[in-house]
Order: C-alpha cells, then sequence, then structure tokens
C-alpha cells in the first residue's frame, strides 16, 4: 500500500497534537480533581477540629447549643456532621445526622489511625446519586486517650460541576487549537513535500542525462542541506562527464597522431629495407639509409617509452632514490648534452648558478625533468637564448628554465600539462615530445619529489618555468 509522504507527514503531527491534547486533558482534569477533593477535605478537618475545640471549651450542659449552632451554619454549605462518643466497644452519637446514603463502616485500620490521633478521610462514590461525597473522621483524645471525635460528610457536587464546566472550556479550547494545528501542519507538510519534489524531479532530469539542473538550496535545515548537497553531486558529475568527454576526445587525437607519427617512420624503415633487400639502393647510399632506419627506430623507441614511463608514474610504481647532487654539475650535463642541437636552430643555452648550490632529488629523474623542459624550450625558440639558472631559497632549491622562443598564448598556458597534448599544432613532425607527453612526465616527476612546477609565458616574449623542490639534508 502506497501512501503518500504528505499524507503520512499530516497525520503525524495531527496524530502526535491529538495524543499531547489528550494527555494534557487527562492530567488536568486529574489534578483540578485532586485539588477539589484536598480543598474539601481541608474544609471539613478544619470544622471538625473546630468543632471539638467548642466542645471541649464549653460547659457540658451547653454541649447541644454549640452542636445545634454549628448543625444550622453548616447546613447552607451542604456539610453533615455528627459528634461520637466511644466508650469501650460502644459508638455513642450525641446528634444523629439525616442521612440518606449507604452506611458509613469505618474498618480496623481506620480506628487504629483514630486511636493514635490521626483523622481519617474516606472518598465515597455514590453511583445511586450520581456524586461523590467526602467523609471525614477527626478524633478527640483527653489524656492521652481516645474518646470520642466528630464525623463530616460532604457532598463533591459543586466541584465536580466546576471540573466539568472547565472539561468543557478544554475541550472547545483543543478543539480549536487542533483547527489551527490543522492547519498549519497541512501547510508545513505542503512546503516539505514541495521541497523534496524539486529533488525528485531534478533527479529525474539528471537521470535522463541533463547535469545542468540545479535546485534552491539553503543551510535552513536538512532538506536544505540536501538541496545543497545535490547541487554539488550534479556539480561534480557535469565536472566529470565534460572530463570524459575532454579524456576521450584527446584519446582519439592521440590515436590519430599516434597512427599518422608512427605510420611515417615505419614507411621510412620499410622502404629503406625493401630497397636494401632489392639493390635498389646505391653502395654510396646504403650507409645514409642504414642510419636513418637507426634514428626512425630510435624515434619510436622513445614514443613507446615515453607512454611506459608516463603510466608507470601515474601508478606510483616509480620509487625515488634521493640524494644531495651538484646543481651547477647536473647543469653541465644538460648543456653538453643538448649543446648541438641547440646549435642547429641558432640557440645558445646558459647557465647561472653557484657551485654550493645543492638540491635533494633523484639523480635520473632530475636529469629526465631538465632534459624534458629544456628540449621543449629548443623546440620553440629560434636563434635565441636558453638560460639555466639555480639557486636555494626558503628551504628549497628553485630551477628556472627560461627561453626567448616564440611563447605561449595565456588561454593554452594550463593545457601543456594534459597528456597528449601539443603546444604547437602546427609542428606535428617534431621529433622531440611534439605529443606532450614530456611536459605530463615532468609535472608527476616533480610532484613526485614533493615539489611544485609553474610556467609563465607571453606569446612572443618566450616561456620560463619554475621548479621549487624542498632540500632535505640525507640523514
Amino acid at each position: 500500500m502506497r501512501v503518500k509522504y504528505f499524507y503520512q507527514q499530516l497525520f503525524s503531527h495531527i496524530g502526535v497534537l491529538i495524543i499531547a491534547f489528550l494527555v494534557l486533558s487527562l492530567l488536568f482534569t486529574h489534578y483540578v480533581e485532586n485539588l477539589v477533593y484536598q480543598s474539601k477535605t481541608d474544609e471539613l478537618l478544619e470544622y471538625g477540629e473546630n468543632i471539638l475545640n467548642d466542645l471541649e471549651w464549653s460547659n457540658p450542659s451547653d454541649a447541644n447549643a454549640v452542636i445545634n449552632q454549628y448543625a444550622r451554619v453548616l447546613f447552607g454549605r451542604d456539610i453533615q456532621f455528627s459528634v461520637f462518643a466511644v466508650n469501650g466497644r460502644s459508638v455513642r452519637l450525641m446528634n444523629p445526622i439525616d442521612w440518606q446514603g449507604p452506611d458509613i463502616v469505618l474498618k480496623g485500620n481506620d480506628w487504629q489511625k483514630l486511636r493514635s490521633g490521626e483523622p481519617v478521610v474516606i472518598k465515597s462514590d455514590l453511583k445511586r446519586y450520581n456524586q461523590n461525597v467526602s467523609i471525614v473522621t477527626v478524633p478527640y483524645n483527653a489524656d492521652g486517650e481516645f474518646v470520642g471525635g466528630v464525623l463530616l460528610i460532604s457532598p463533591v457536587k459543586g466541584p465536580r460541576e466546576m471540573i466539568s464546566g472547565i472539561n468543557e472550556y478544554l475541550l472547545f479550547t483543543v478543539l480549536i487549537s487542533l483547527g489551527v494545528s490543522f492547519l498549519l501542519s497541512w501547510l508545513l507538510s505542503r512546503i516539505h513535500v514541495m521541497r523534496i519534489k524539486r529533488i525528485q524531479k531534478a533527479a529525474s532530469v539528471v537521470a535522463s542525462g541533463d547535469y545542468t539542473v540545479h535546485v534552491p538550496a539553503s543551510n535552513f535545515d536538512e532538506i536544505g542541506e540536501l538541496s545543497n548537497d545535490f547541487n554539488q553531486m550534479v556539480n561534480k558529475i557535469n565536472q566529470s562527464m565534460e572530463e570524459i568527454e575532454s579524456l576521450e576526445n584527446r584519446r582519439r587525437q592521440f590515436m590519430a597522431d599516434v597512427s599518422h607519427e608512427m605510420r611515417t617512420p615505419l614507411t621510412t624503415i620499410s622502404g629503406v629495407i625493401e630497397g636494401l633487400r632489392n639493390d635498389m639502393i646505391p653502395e654510396a647510399e646504403k650507409e645514409k639509409g642504414i642510419d636513418l632506419v637507426s634514428k626512425e627506430t630510435k624515434r619510436l623507441i622513445r614514443l613507446v617509452n615515453e607512454n611506459l614511463d608516463y603510466e608507470k608514474i601515474r601508478s606510483n610504481q616509480v620509487v625515488l632514490q634521493k640524494e644531495d647532487i651538484q646543481l651547477a654539475e647536473a647543469f653541465e650535463i644538460i648543456k653538453d648534452q643538448l649543446d648541438m642541437q641547440a646549435a642547429e636552430k641558432g640557440n645558445k643555452i646558459t647557465i647561472h648558478v653557484d657551485e654550493e648550490t645543492m638540491i635533494y632529488a633523484d639523480y635520473d629523474r632530475l636529469l629526465q625533468i631538465l632534459i624534458n623542459i629544456t628540449k621543449n624550450s629548443i623546440q620553440f625558440t629560434e636563434n635565441g637564448t636558453i638560460s639555466l639558472t639555480g639557486y636555494a631559497v626558503d628551504g628549497k632549491t628553485v630551477i628556472e628554465i627560461e627561453d626567448t622562443g616564440i611563447g605561449i598564448e595565456p588561454e593554452e598556458v594550463e593545457k601543456i600539462w594534459r597528456r597528449f597534448y601539443k603546444a604547437d599544432l602546427s609542428r606535428t613532425g617534431n621529433p622531440y615530445g611534439a605529443f606532450g607527453l614530456g611536459l605530463s612526465i615532468v609535472k608527476q616527476l616533480v610532484q613526485l619529489h614533493d615539489g611544485e612546477i609553474m610556467v609563465t609565458s607571453e606569446k612572443g616574449n618566450g616561456t620560463k618555468f619554475t621548479i621549487k623542490i624542498p632540500y632535505k639534508q640525507e640523514s
């Protein structure tokens, strides 16, 4: 059986209110009833003590006059009383009362209380007369011995009528309160259901593939927080879908670029081999053909190794062997390896570092970082300068590699770290990291060293890479 949330909320609110009002009414009625009975009992006790005191201080010959005087006074208050004397096991009534109700019987424990000087209070329900009465017996002790007392009887008719009147007003108040509470509960339940339905409809829209939907949110209550969480979830899904789409596009572009890049060297290698096999290449050109095959093979190996290297770094399979390295020595190695390549494009590599500057890093990975960035600078610089600068500051070793090349567009700066990204799409035939894998690897390696890498560039005014790696003395 399906019950709408609106009715669940409404009926639960109304049910709680009804139960609360019933409990409150019962407690209030019980309290007032006890209060009335207690008030009537206190009144009878006070009259009983006054009667006994007046009889005690009056002459025995005046006893009947005192009793008659009290009888006239109490008759107007609907109170009957009888003074009795006890002699052994017999009881004598000094003024019998006109009592129409059942016999009044005092039990053994009641007599025991009277003998000890305690009054006895009895509440009797006269169903025949549809009323309750309070019966109070006040003992009288002479020289510490129980010799008599006074018994007072009064119906609780007036107080019961008062209680009935109070109950009527209470019922009237409860009905009005329930009506107002019903309207408020209906309104609040309606508002809650509307807010939940908004989230439900938005969830259906998301399920259909639209990740741009949002719902009004606040921090007022749990539903508002749920709306906030829902919006954050949708934003995350939207970002993830955009990232997946971007990755898929880059994957397609990468596969196309790799296929194109591999086809060229493979075609070259295949052509040279066929030429050598069929003696179509002159003897003087054979050595040149073999060199061409060697270069194209190395080019393919480099492309495959870059992919494998990137995956190893990304999956944390690379373990760094950190040591103290003289930064000037590392710069000299880079300069020696790439001087000839830089000279081919009219570039010059310069070094600016003190002999005392040290860096705490993995030697092989540090050279890999420096070679990748320096090659990238050479690739996009002609007839310019590539500067390698190093210094220590604030417990970190700072490396700056700056060129005077063509620079990068501002909107392209953050994209250069992406895998498969090409900084210059027109240079697809360049053998040095044209597919953006080199810089992706560089960033991963710097992060493995707990360092950070930044790039600043301006189109036409060169590019500067800044690397900061914490220095830690080897223990």
